[in-house]
């Protein structure tokens, strides 16, 4: 038998550690999976930062007194009209056409404030209404944000969509070029906000922001629709840009 030589002691004491270790490693996996943070599908996985609540712990929860109560009111309608007036708005909403020819014809601003209320009027993560609506007339502003969705459209096209995407697009001869951006007499800009503040001026998580921005956005067309108001549903706008 070969005697142990301090060379083949070391040797051997790494070759078990090099053993064991994975094994340990796997065993404080195991220890940490209670505590970890739950799974969160990817649609909705929108930067939300799990560990808010650790930063706003100085900050005094508001309970449920400090909220204001909004009683629920609704009027109960017989089946026969709830059948009636669904069908009515179901064919009304069946006429909306994403268009790329657009009017320079103006629109009255009491009806573009009435359908902004009405997509502020939208469910939110937390009730944080993480949206900001903005409004341009302006012809130059206008053009600064067509050049602007034209350079990140052309990208799109070329680069990010992919061939499969790009591919079914050509049946509905679309492309980068936007100039009814410079047509449309308004543009509304749709924003969300990824963070608020506290009273304090800490940062506060909007939960969700860009589904609820996007739920906003629905109800934005839907009120378009309604006032037969022509509307353009510009997907790079729709891109919603982060305020920060």
């Amino acid at each position: 038998m070969l005697p142990l030589t301090p060379v083949l002691v070391a040797v051997v004491c790494i070759l078990i550690v090099w053993i064991f270790k994975p094994a340990d490693r796997s065993l404080r996996r195991k220890k940490r999976e209670p505590g970890a943070p739950p799974w969160v599908d990817e649609d909705l996985n929108d930067s939300t930062d799990l560990h808010q609540g650790q930063e706003d712990a100085d900050e005094r929860p508001e309970s449920e007194e400090d909220v204001e109560h909004i009683p629920f009111s609704h009027t109960r309608y017989p089946e026969k009209e709830m059948a009636k007036r669904s069908q009515e708005f179901y064919e009304l909403l069946n006429k909306r056409r994403s268009v790329r020819f657009i009017s320079n014809e103006q629109v009255p601003m009491e009806v573009i404030n009435n359908v902004i209320k009405a997509a502020g009027t939208a469910p939110s993560g937390a009730h944080t209404e993480p949206w900001t609506f903005v409004l341009v007339k302006d012809p130059d502003v206008k053009h600064k944000i067509r050049e602007i969705i034209e350079k990140e459209e052309e990208i799109n096209y070329m680069k990010r969509m992919g061939h499969r995407w790009v591919t079914d697009l050509k049946k509905l001869r679309t492309n980068w070029v936007k100039e009814y951006l410079d047509t449309a007499p308004v543009l509304i800009l749709i924003f969300k906000q990824v963070h608020g503040f506290t009273p304090s001026g800490r940062k506060k998580v909007h939960y969700y922001n860009e589904i609820s921005v996007s739920i906003a956005c629905g109800i934005l067309l839907a009120a378009l629709q309604v006032t037969q108001t022509i509307v353009l549903k510009e997907l790079a706008l729709a891109s919603f840009l982060n305020l920060q």
